[in-house]
């Protein structure tokens, strides 16, 4: 059976991959899949950064605002959904272009996951939500640690909801695999992996840019509105980047300043732990984006670069 390419184009938080990618799908006549584990959320579109309809200029767009922010969304439900999309895609005679930065969401497609042999327990799940509720997410981690120390490390304590469903597969009786040796890559795709990447200084200063502009877009009042929908501060969703420290904020824990600051130094933060993760694809492309001063130069490298691939499938 022909393999599906996957062109997937993916960088750190703030690098400029949206803007490339609608310009990259209007050349390739693909549709885009987002990986992005916050713009899956309808109501969260400014602290996610979630590109807006006249961006999207006509382009296809899936798994954005796919569910409500009380939905327990995990990364099996991604790799289900994403790989009806692709299917779909591909019947029409286009192309599939995967866009965004969460890496669990990559590996489930670039990689045979089989999530079946580690299927979600609801009522540990419940029980370890009630605990964080309880102890707090430094404790979580800790117990995460004491069970499986390689996964503790990888997983940095604020990312919630990896912490729990780490916990959930350790108290499971099995190990939490990010990246293994004996992962294989996934035989219905060919998966073409571009990473994007810049300066650290540069990226930084984008990162601490875009939260300004978030602030300045309204980021205080769509985290009142999401409250007063009833959408509480304990919710998977609302322990992104942005929405925590804001809600902290309100409470009176934070100053704007402080809250602010903070966003912009857990952003700063995720951003090297994506370059790290995205370092680990040994077959990707990179690209350093300080090394061209006209889009369209980086897309027609771009192109070329897939069309060598492609063309010897």
């Amino acid at each position: 059976m022909k393999k599906i390419p996957l062109i997937i184009l993916t960088g750190p938080t703030a690098v400029g991959k949206t803007a490339l990618s609608i310009e990259l799908a209007k050349d390739l006549n693909a549709e885009i899949i987002s990986a992005d584990s916050m713009q899956i959320y309808k109501y969260m579109d400014i602290g996610s950064a979630k590109v807006t309809k006249e961006e999207m200029d006509n382009i296809v767009h899936h798994m954005i605002d796919e569910v409500t922010p009380e939905y327990n969304f995990s990364v099996s439900e991604f790799q289900k959904r994403s790989k009806k999309y692709i299917n779909d895609i591909s019947n029409k005679g286009k192309n599939v272009l995967v866009t965004g930065g969460t890496g669990l969401y990559l590996n489930s497609l670039i990689y045979n996951m089989d999530f079946a042999k580690s299927n979600s327990n609801s009522k540990l799940r419940e029980e370890l939500e009630r605990e964080l509720q309880e102890k707090g997410i430094d404790y979580m981690h800790e117990k995460l640690k004491s069970l499986d120390s390689d996964a503790a490390n990888r997983i940095h304590k604020n990312n919630t909801k990896r912490v729990i469903r780490a916990l959930e597969v350790c108290l499971d009786g099995k190990k939490m695999q990010d990246f293994s040796t004996d992962l294989k890559y996934n035989e219905d795709y060919l998966p073409i992996i571009i990473v994007l990447n810049r300066d650290r200084e540069i990226l930084y200063n984008r990162i601490n840019k875009r939260v300004d502009i978030m602030m300045e877009s309204g980021l205080v009042d769509e985290v009142k509105k999401l409250l007063d929908m009833g959408y509480t501060k304990d919710l998977i969703s609302m322990q992104g980047i942005g929405y925590k420290e804001i809600v902290k904020y309100i409470e009176g824990e934070y100053s704007l300043e402080e809250a602010i600051e903070i966003i912009k130094r857990d952003s700063r933060r995720y951003a090297k732990r994506q370059i790290t993760w995205f370092k680990r694809y040994k077959d990707s492309k990179w690209f350093d984006l300080g090394e061209y001063d006209n889009q369209e130069i980086l897309k027609e490298d771009i192109m070329n670069y897939v069309e060598n691939i492609t063309k010897n499938v």
